[in-house]
């Protein structure tokens, strides 16, 4: 542990974080040979289901590619982008409809995000007030489906299955999107935001909107196979890779062939980085369970002896803290094998769990000082920091107020997935 802490606040990429503290463990407990860490990474990554992850990353470039984020943009422009504080509302919604595509927070602030910010400056927006909402609306992202971090998190913890989070995550990740329209409904009337943009008529919205289905129903198919036994979450990735070439080529027009090469790498590239992460956390995970970690940590808070509310109340703010400096793909893999087993002990519903564990997680993402989607967006936006900063306190203190919602209020998570039958 305090090879990790170190190498973690010294600045070394987690990954290789947990890699060289579960290599000190071995090396110091002394009668382990230290290929057991390479065992172990082989062994984490060694998964069927794991095959999800590149095939959302590439459908999610391709879609991109093809340009979804245009046609995402007008018609969350058409809805809403007449009103007051419209362009801020747009932002909102189109990094919505995106994140259904993406999975990612980071995919979403470094493409469309970037434009987005773009067109805000130019339309009056303060830079500053633009980056802190792209920001703070790109944690919908991992929270609505397809996740990375859901499939990530199901094979972590086998008491929930895909579907059930990716259905868990639709109503909390509305209501992210609800809270951000809200607040930035409100400084835009403090701050006298107007729109230029005229209130379309409904034949416009609507030509918007039918050119904008073949974008919204990636998610729709997904979960419409998986559900009906069509074919399984890795298969359903694989679907949607043919799909999004499919609408991108053929129905869009706009997805060239030439452009194939530039997708396959960056998409290479993401994936790589997700299984670097994967595979050397187990390793830290695995040195965690030999010294009985998880065990001591959870005698410890069962001493305290804690009712569910209590208990998840505590999580939370551990997870918040946690959040600043852990980002959320490590931060499942090391501390919910430890926590998990806790909850459900409590009787707190897994679903409920998860969906309060990967919040909390991704709100870490905007969280000075380690946050990644703050330097993400620093940079595609040119903003400082700490200007940055500033502005998202009203929009942390919005997703505070979802998050205390989704802890007091279980069927926040639990609902949607009950409807379908995907219960503990």
């Amino acid at each position: 542990m305090l090879v990790f802490l170190v190498t973690l606040v010294i600045g070394v990429p987690v990954a290789f974080t947990m890699l060289v503290a579960g290599l000190a463990a071995v090396l110091v407990q002394g009668s382990l040979n230290p290929i057991v860490a390479v065992q172990q990474m082989f062994a984490g990554i060694d998964s069927f289901p794991l095959m999800a992850i590149p095939f959302f990353i590439l459908a999610a470039e391709l879609m991109t590619g093809g340009a979804l984020t245009e046609v995402l943009l007008r018609f969350a422009s058409q809805l809403l982008g007449h009103v007051r504080g419209g362009l801020g509302h747009t932002n909102v919604l189109t990094l919505t409809f995106f994140s259904g595509i993406s999975g990612s927070a980071l995919a979403d602030v470094a493409g469309p995000g970037a434009m987005l910010i773009r067109m805000m400056r130019k339309a009056g927006y303060p830079a500053e007030y633009a980056a802190a909402l792209t920001a703070a609306t790109a944690i919908v992202g991992p929270i609505i489906p397809p996740s990375i971090i859901m499939i990530v998190y199901a094979l972590t913890e086998p008491s929930v299955t895909i579907m059930g989070l990716f259905l868990a995550g639709i109503v909390p990740g509305l209501m992210i999107t609800g809270s951000l329209l809200v607040v930035n409904h409100a400084i835009s009337v403090k701050r006298n935001y107007r729109s230029e943009s005229q209130r379309p008529n409904w034949l416009e919205i609507g030509r918007s909107f039918v050119r904008a289905v073949p974008a919204l129903a990636l998610p729709l198919i997904i979960l419409g196979g998986i559900h009906f036994g069509v074919f399984t979450p890795t298969e359903a990735s694989a679907a949607a890779v043919f799909y999004a070439l499919v609408v991108g080529r053929w129905l869009y027009g706009t997805l060239r062939f030439d452009m194939l090469p530039t997708i396959l790498f960056r998409t290479a590239l993401l994936t790589a980085s997700i299984l670097m992460v994967i595979a050397t956390s187990e390793v830290f995970g695995w040195v965690l369970t030999v010294g009985q970690v998880p065990q001591t940590v959870a005698a410890w808070i069962s001493g305290f002896q804690l009712g569910p509310m209590q208990l998840l109340l505590l999580i939370n703010l551990f997870l918040l803290l946690a959040g600043i400096f852990i980002e959320p793909l490590p931060g499942v893999m090391i501390l919910v094998p430890v926590l998990a087993p806790l909850a459900l002990a409590a009787g707190i519903d897994p679903l409920q769990f998860a969906i309060v564990v990967l919040v909390n997680l991704t709100m870490g993402m905007i969280t000075p000082p380690v946050g990644a989607l703050l330097f993400v967006t620093s940079i595609v936006s040119g903003v400082t920091m700490g200007k940055m900063t500033r502005e998202l306190l009203p929009m942390l203190g919005a997703q505070l107020v979802v998050l205390l919602l989704l802890t007091l209020v279980p069927a926040c998570s639990t609902w949607l997935p009950g409807v379908f039958g995907y219960t503990r």
